[in-house]
């Protein structure tokens, strides 16, 4: 019995080792390729694909000024911004979905700038943000479409994170949409793994 225990502990660290290893080099890998497949609307809409220097397992995708900007007090999305969608949708989606096991989910965060009260603009970020997810939904098809379904979710941050500009509050840049790719955490991994060691179905 003993004998087993420290067989299932070293293949463990092992295992968790790996994983942890895995994760953390995941993260620059798919940031390289997003930043190759998203190449053209890099050079020519100003897309930037970055790390979140807030959280060590997110990548940001920030969205050009002017094609996403929300006019005040309004949820819908601008003919610029809806134009932009439906040819970005479908090249992100395809970059994703091959990285969809180390993939935990993609958030629409929706932000609204710091001239209303924190009442009205969490609710109305959550609806410029929700009206970006359906937008993408419906320009997707199939496949890449359906693991979507799983990934995109919607988040209304209100006005706690303004744009700045040189420390400023920028009004018009603080009404704006990004897509935040979170990669799978070690803890995530870490449960993976002892449920296949162990042999237990997945919850």
């Amino acid at each position: 019995m003993t004998s087993l225990a420290v067989i299932f502990i070293l293949m463990f660290c092992a295992t968790w080792n790996d994983a942890r290893q895995e994760g953390t080099s995941k993260r620059g890998v798919i940031l390289v390729d997003l930043k190759k497949v998203l190449e053209q609307f890099i050079k020519r809409d100003g897309v930037e694909v970055k790390e979140d220097p807030k959280d060590p397992l997110s990548l940001v995708i920030l969205v050009p000024e002017g094609l996403m900007q929300f006019k005040v007090g309004d949820d819908q999305i601008p003919e610029s911004g809806a134009r932009f969608l439906g040819s970005f949708m479908p090249i992100l989606a395809k970059a994703t979905i091959k990285f969809k096991d180390d993939i935990n989910s993609i958030v629409v965060e929706g932000h609204a700038d710091t001239s209303g009260k924190d009442k009205d603009n969490l609710p109305l970020s959550q609806r410029r943000s929700m009206s970006v997810v359906m937008k993408s939904l419906g320009v997707l098809e199939g496949n890449e479409r359906d693991i979507f379904l799983i990934l995109l979710s919607a988040s209304g941050r209100g006005s706690v994170d303004p744009y700045l500009d040189n420390g400023v509050v920028n009004m018009d840049k603080s009404r704006r949409v990004v897509f935040k790719i979170r990669i799978r955490s070690f803890e995530q991994r870490g449960k993976e793994i002892v449920e296949n060691i162990k042999g237990e179905p997945k919850q």
